[in-house]
Formats: structure tokens, C-alpha cells, sequence
């Protein structure tokens, strides 16, 4: 990719930097891959962008004398009231609630983490498994990417992408990469039965019958987001994922041990401490609306 000094008379032209990463399809680990030792200036953040995060960033384990730390709810503890209870509360609150005691085998969770690492590290460039997949057709249901508003945002996050669009069409099995096809199926037929008991709390929990957003569709829709943040030789002049909020209902979210999420809650950036065998459960912008 062109790097131009700022003595340079040639005018810096991103989108041909843009189109030189789509070019070989295999997105920032090929970058890494092939020996990069600084940070493209595509995936630059604006200077000082770091230090304007809107203040402190507070440890968040889940204990709740902590400043902002999101709550951790035991669905198996056996005490539904009191679960519907903590469901109101941090939904009512952050918006963001870690589960444990959810019924999915930590088996599955780990062979998932496992087979996405996997393909993520595996070569990519023209005739492999990641170029096939390579796409940026919004309808395609199965595909890998660098970004998928690549050309929009003024700055492209350190990471990559598998979309796998599993439901209400769910795609041809044989179209889901090999390396991580029966992990990934185990693991979303798992989570699906953990979607819908969290559907039914949180219809309880807005003081709704149990089947109240069900009845409304509002799990029929799946989409597996499988995102992957090489290791960046300059962490401090880039960014994995910008501030967002998810536009669905619901997200259930699976972090690895390296951990680096972060919520916005009570004038705080909280780091989300990675727990073992827990979920990290995101309220929607959809679902916030209909709970308004």
C-alpha cells in the first residue's frame, strides 16, 4: 500500500489504498502475515483519538461495588424470580448483562473459538478458501471481509470478518468454510436455545408473558459475526472496533481469554473482564425501542 511524507507533493489517495487491501483477500492478517512492522495510515485513528474517549476506563469483573461493571447472572441459579429480577435491573440500566449457568456445553463455546481462530490464521490470497468467500455482496450469506464499511468510515478497524447468516434462510452447508463447519452448526444450534430463553426473560422482565417477543418474530432472524484482531505492531494508532451501538434485537457474544471489550455505562468506558463460560449479553437498539 502507498505510504506518501507529508513533504510529498502527491496528494494521498485512500481509496486506492482501500482497493489495493480488497485486492488480495485476505484482509489485515495477510497484512500481518506478510511482515508488516507499521500501521497503514487507512487504519490510522485521528491523533488524540485515544486520549478523547470520554473518560475513565474502570475495571468491570462483574462485581457490583465496582463503578459501572455490568452484572453477572447465574440462569441456572434456580431462583426464576430473581433472575427475571437482575434481567429488569441491567436492562433497566446498561443495557448489558454477562450470563453463566446457560445450559451451552463450554465444549462448544471452546471448539467454536478454536475453528474460527483457525480460519482466520489460515493463508489467505487468490485461490484459497478466504478468496472464495471474499465478498461484499450484502446478500450473499456467507462471506469474509475486511471491514464491511470499508469505503464509508473514515478509518478502518485492525480486524476481520466471517458473516455467516443463519437464519430465516439458512445458507448451503457446504458454503460455511470447512475448518469451522460442525463447530459453528453445534455452536448455533446451542446458542439458539439460548436466545430464546433470554427472549422469554426479557419478556417477563418488561412485564410481558413469557412468549411475548417470540410471538413477535424477534428471534427468527440470526446472523454469526465472527470477528479477528491480528496482533497490530502499533496497538496505539489503531482501533479493533469504533464505539457503535448493534442495531437488532439481541446480541449473545462469545469473548476469548485476550478480552478487550469495553461498554459505555455510568460516564465510563468499562472494561468487560473475559469470564470463563460466561455469554456477554447486549441489548439492541430494536428491542430498546420496543421496551421504551
Amino acid at each position: 500500500m502507498s505510504e506518501s511524507s507529508a513533504s510529498s507533493p502527491v496528494a494521498y489517495d485512500r481509496a486506492a489504498d482501500l482497493r489495493a487491501l480488497d485486492a488480495t483477500f485476505a484482509g489485515v492478517t495477510g497484512l500481518v502475515a506478510s511482515g508488516l512492522t507499521h500501521v497503514p495510515r487507512i487504519f490510522r485513528v485521528p491523533e488524540g483519538h485515544h486520549d478523547k474517549q470520554d473518560t475513565t476506563v474502570v475495571a468491570g469483573t462483574g462485581r457490583q461495588e465496582e463503578p459501572g461493571a455490568i452484572p453477572v447472572i447465574d440462569l441456572g441459579c434456580g431462583d426464576h424470580a430473581a433472575v427475571v429480577a437482575a434481567v429488569r435491573q441491567a436492562v433497566a440500566g446498561c443495557g448489558f448483562f454477562q450470563v453463566t449457568g446457560h445450559g451451552v456445553p463450554e465444549a462448544a463455546m471452546a471448539a467454536a473459538t478454536d475453528a474460527v481462530r483457525a480460519f482466520h490464521a489460515a493463508d489467505g490470497g487468490e485461490g484459497t478458501e478466504k478468496a472464495r468467500l471474499y465478498s461484499r455482496d450484502p446478500v450473499k450469506p456467507v462471506k469474509y471481509q475486511c471491514n464491511f464499511d470499508l469505503y464509508e468510515s473514515p478509518v478502518a478497524n485492525w480486524r476481520d470478518t466471517l458473516h455467516i447468516r443463519m437464519a430465516p434462510d439458512p445458507p448451503d452447508v457446504g458454503d460455511i468454510p470447512e475448518s469451522c463447519r460442525d463447530a459453528l452448526l453445534e455452536y448455533t444450534e446451542q446458542v439458539n436455545k439460548l436466545g430464546k430463553t433470554l427472549f422469554e426473560l426479557l419478556s417477563e422482565a418488561l412485564g410481558l408473558k413469557p412468549s411475548y417477543l417470540t410471538d413477535m418474530e424477534c428471534d427468527q432472524g440470526q446472523i454469526l459475526i465472527c470477528h479477528y484482531y491480528p496482533p497490530c505492531p502499533q496497538p496505539e494508532l489503531a482501533i479493533g472496533t469504533s464505539r457503535h451501538s448493534d442495531a437488532g434485537f439481541l446480541t449473545i457474544l462469545l469473548q476469548d481469554e485476550v478480552g478487550g471489550l469495553q461498554i459505555f455505562n455510568e460516564d465510563h468506558w468499562v472494561d468487560v473482564t473475559p469470564t470463563p463460560g460466561a455469554f456477554i449479553v447486549n441489548i439492541g437498539d430494536l428491542l430498546q425501542e420496543c421496551g421504551a
